[in-house]
C-alpha cells in the first residue's frame, strides 16, 4: 500500500518508494498504483521523480487539477525540495549551481556542457549544507536542495560535475554497494488547484542508510 499524505477530490500527495516508476503505463507504476489503491478511474501525473528516487509526490485526479499544477510547473509557483547525502563536502555552505544540460536519451544519461547545442538546456538549483557525518575513513554530507529548473537527472549530474556525487548513484560516479541513489523528494509547496490555499508537506526519508547518519532534528 502507498502512504497517502492528503487526498481530496482534486489531488493525492503520497510518497513514492524508490524503484518504483512516477509515471508511465506499467501495472507497478505510480498512476496505476494510486488509481487501484484510491479507486480512481484515471491518475494524472504531475511532475517527475527518476525512479531509482523516493518521497513525496502529488497526482491529479481530473485533468483540470493536472492542467492547473502543470502551469504552476512552468510560473515557478511550485516548489520542489530535495535531501541528498554527497560523497565528499561542498566548498560553500550555500552556493546557486548554473549549468547548461544535455541529456543524451541512447545512454539515458545527462552531461554539462560548455556551450549551446540542440537539445541543451540551462539547469539552477541552490543547496545548503545541512549537517557533515564521518563514514567509516570518509565525509558524507547532507544537503538540502531547491530546485529552479526540472531537468533530467539534473541533481545527480550537477553535484557530480563538482566531484560530490550522490552516495550511492553509479551511474554518476558515487557508486557504495550499501545503499541506492541517496536522493529524496522531502518537500513540496504549491497552490490548490480549486482553491487557491498554499499547501505544504514534508516528508523525510526512511531511518536507514545513509539516511540515518545525520540527525533529523531542523529539517
Amino acid at each position: 500500500m502507498l502512504e497517502i499524505i492528503f487526498e481530496d477530490a482534486q489531488l493525492a500527495v503520497c510518497v513514492k518508494p524508490a524503484g518504483t516508476a512516477a509515471q508511465g503505463e506499467a501495472p507497478n507504476a505510480m498512476p496505476q498504483q494510486l488509481a487501484a489503491q484510491l479507486g480512481c478511474t484515471e491518475i494524472f501525473p504531475v511532475h517527475r521523480l527518476d525512479q531509482i528516487v523516493g518521497g513525496v509526490m502529488v497526482y491529479a485526479k481530473t485533468q483540470l487539477a493536472a492542467a492547473a499544477l502543470s502551469q504552476q510547473l512552468q510560473t515557478g509557483a511550485f516548489k520542489k525540495e530535495y535531501l541528498a547525502v554527497l560523497r565528499g563536502t561542498p566548498e560553500q555552505e550555500e552556493d546557486t549551481l548554473c549549468d547548461v544540460l544535455y541529456h543524451d536519451r541512447v545512454k539515458n544519461k545527462t552531461f554539462v556542457v560548455k556551450k549551446k547545442r540542440p537539445g541543451a538546456r540551462q539547469a539552477r538549483l541552490a543547496y545548503a549544507l545541512c549537517q557533515s557525518a564521518p563514514d567509516g575513513a570518509d565525509v558524507r554530507s547532507l544537503v538540502r536542495v531547491q530546485l529552479f529548473t526540472g531537468r533530467t537527472h539534473q541533481i545527480r549530474v550537477q553535484f557530480a560535475s563538482r566531484k560530490l556525487p550522490l552516495l550511492g548513484d553509479g551511474k554518476y560516479g558515487g557508486s557504495d554497494n550499501r545503499c541506492s541513489c541517496a536522493l529524496w523528494s522531502y518537500r513540496l509547496r504549491f497552490r490548490h488547484p480549486q482553491t487557491g490555499r498554499e499547501m505544504a508537506f514534508v516528508h523525510l526519508p526512511p531511518d536507514a542508510f545513509p539516511w540515518d547518519l545525520f540527525s533529523k532534528e531542523g529539517l
